[in-house]
């Protein structure tokens, strides 16, 4: 039997005691004076007055409660054919030396350090290690381009940067000190160190002044007996900054508090995923996503857990037995990946075969977010692998499940193409446009009433007014989470779509007017419009129009090829963006607004209808031919006038 629906109800009836009991399995060094204090914030601040330690309670009340030869971390590669496991107490003197490097250089609580890494322990090391010391670190994928890590250390204004030489795909070396360099020559802001990991697949040039050998100086620190002690922080200092994607173009720093973040994590860990200290939890993600940072690093570890750190893709290394390879071996119980993954893995085996070459008798369930888990790929899932498969929904500004079926308070029924329910901590309400509430079954904007739980986003970094104009005005009284959907008569959620123009690519949220931008600066280009299309492997894919200047004499083929690459060299590969067709008129209302909405219909031959304030009807037409010849439908059949 689930406890599901007594739990939530206990929160309902005294959210604040709810959260100070979950509190208690966290190490304070001082205790809150109130658990949530409404006059701070306009989402109000979790454990005020608590003072506390993120990587203390990773690592250190393990290691002093005894756990410290438990695996903490184990580090699986099949791109460099390397695994590793680190300790509880190995993990920590690896921390703690690097904190005492860092602290070296200068750094101390309140600073902040980009860190711009690859799937290595080194990244789990680095956040860690600024944990300790009160250090604000905001991770970059290292798939984003030069021009975008620089609009982070032009927002972060970090004092250093730690990073890798490169990153390894499959059949190459990705080069990271180029893209830093250049990162940090056209950023306003100059950090005063880099300290640089050089790893053997690519040496990286070193600037005299700047530029420090991590290997080295971690071995000097040793070598000294020098490690770092944690730094008591507030509770409601930042831990981290992460940056999401925005509506603008101009990417949004989500921050992330110490106390909340630790309880909220620490809860999920057990009451989602039922996890228990010494499982073994894996995150099938990157370091440089929320994922990554919840259950890569802070939520396995806060737990007791053992976390998985896997540099590989579910495909290609070295074949789509990949994920059972790592969970035979390693002994996984739960497997936290997106939807694209299996998609990948379905793709490549439909059969399921290659499952058969492994055991997989610890395993105990999979988990999917990071887009709709749509149900032909949840039901494969389920019938090859045997366990239940389960689709939760969150996003980088919450930090974990808004909705979920919770393992460890007992699974309830699953609704296939449902995220299930809502969480403790998380009043979900379904909103017209007018901010009223719609009956179940009916779809509209999905909010959260406030204030949100812990582990949630307090603010955005140094932007106040931002916070409040993308998340809180629109709706008041509410965070609004962009997503369209409803729920049912049994207040099951249905996530349908995004609400603005955030497109979703396998697993990554992106910004299509943050593409527009770049596309927009092609000197040949007038206008463009970029919207994101259906596609079997990835979710979403962007699809980019373009509209040339009166007299342009370069060939239509050369300028799709110069905006592709344009948006990959500014935005990077992870934007899979790969098409663009020139048409004569971008179809739009009478006010100018361009009907993205109804050209994402048409590429996706959905039924649409004639937009009542459209300016020239025959525009869409025009569309419509333009993507039937480049190989999409086109939903002239389902078009409805």
């Amino acid at each position: 039997m689930s406890t599901y629906h007594d739990t939530y109800s206990s929160w309902r009836n005294d959210p604040e005691g709810f959260w100070s009991e979950a509190a208690k399995s966290i190490h304070w060094d001082r205790p809150w004076d109130k658990v949530l204090d409404v006059s701070t914030h306009a989402n109000g601040s979790w454990f005020t007055g608590a003072v506390c330690n993120t990587a203390y309670n990773c690592l250190d009340r393990h290691v002093i409660a005894g756990h410290g030869d438990r695996a903490a971390l184990i580090y699986d590669s099949p791109v460099t054919d390397t695994k590793k496991t680190y300790s509880y107490s190995e993990l920590l003197d690896d921390v703690s030396a690097l904190a005492a490097v860092l602290h070296a250089q200068g750094l101390s609580a309140g600073d902040r350090a980009i860190i711009y890494m690859p799937m290595i322990p080194e990244a789990a090391i680095a956040m860690l290690a600024c944990a300790r010391i009160g250090v604000i670190h905001s991770v970059v994928f290292g798939g984003f381009a030069a021009h975008e890590l620089a609009t982070r250390i032009e927002d972060a204004k970090p004092k250093a940067m730690l990073l890798a030489s490169c990153g390894i795909e499959p059949g190459r070396v990705v080069a990271y000190k180029p893209l830093v360099d250049e990162a940090i020559d056209q950023s306003q802001h100059k950090p005063d160190a880099c300290l640089v990991l050089q790893r053997p697949m690519e040496a990286a040039s070193m600037i005299d002044g700047r530029d420090h050998d991590w290997a080295d100086a971690v071995a000097g620190a040793k070598a000294e007996g020098k490690r770092a002690d944690c730094v008591p922080v507030a509770a409601t200092d930042p831990l981290y900054i992460l940056y999401t994607s925005g509506t603008t173009g101009q990417p949004k720093g989500v921050v992330r508090d110490n106390g909340g973040h630790m309880v909220a994590l620490n809860w999920s860990m057990k009451a989602i995923y039922g996890m228990d200290p010494g499982d073994v939890f894996w995150a099938a993600s990157d370091v440089g996503w929320v994922v990554g940072h919840s259950y890569i690093v802070y939520g396995p570890l806060l737990a007791g857990c053992t976390s998985i750190l896997y540099e590989g893709k579910p495909v290609s290394t070295p074949d789509a037995g990949a994920f059972w390879r790592v969970i035979s071996e390693h002994k996984v119980k739960a497997l936290f990946t997106a939807p694209t993954a299996f998609r990948a893995i379905k793709q490549q085996d439909p059969d399921g075969a290659l499952i058969n070459d492994y055991d997989l008798s610890h395993f105990n369930m999979l988990f999917l977010a990071g887009e709709r888990a749509d149900p032909p790929t949840v039901q494969w899932a389920e019938d090859k692998l045997q366990v239940p498969v389960i689709d939760h929904w969150w996003q980088t500004e919450t930090g974990w499940a808004i909705a979920a079926n919770p393992a460890g308070l007992g699974l309830i029924p699953v609704k296939h193409g449902s995220p299930t329910v809502a969480m403790p901590g998380y009043d979900v309400r379904v909103l017209d446009d007018a901010g009223h509430e719609v009956p179940a079954g009916t779809t509209g904007s999905i909010a959260v009433k406030l204030p949100l739980p812990p582990g949630c986003l307090p603010t955005l970094w140094e932007n106040e007014n931002r916070f409040k104009d993308a998340y809180l005005s629109e709706f008041p009284g509410y965070y609004k989470t962009a997503d369209a959907g409803y729920t049912d008569e049994d207040d099951y959620l249905f996530i349908m779509a995004r609400t603005d123009d955030i497109i979703n690519v396998a697993g990554h949220r992106l910004s299509t007017g943050g593409m527009e931008e770049v596309l927009a600066a092609h000197p040949d280009v007038a206008e463009c419009a970029v919207i994101g299309v259906a596609d079997d492997l990835k979710g979403q894919l962007p699809l980019g129009f373009v509209v040339l200047k009166a007299g342009c004499e370069r060939s239509a083929d050369d300028i799709e090829r110069d905006c592709v690459a344009l948006v990959r060299q500014e935005i990077g590969p992870v934007a899979a963006f790969k098409t663009v067709i020139v048409i004569k008129r971008l179809p739009k209302t009478r006010s100018g607004k361009i009907l993205r909405g109804t050209m994402s219909k048409v590429c996706d031959s959905e039924a649409w209808k004639m937009p009542a304030t459209i300016d020239d009807p025959a525009i869409l037409d025009e569309v419509t031919a333009a993507v039937q010849e480049r190989g999409y439908a086109g939903a002239a059949s389902g078009r409805k006038v």
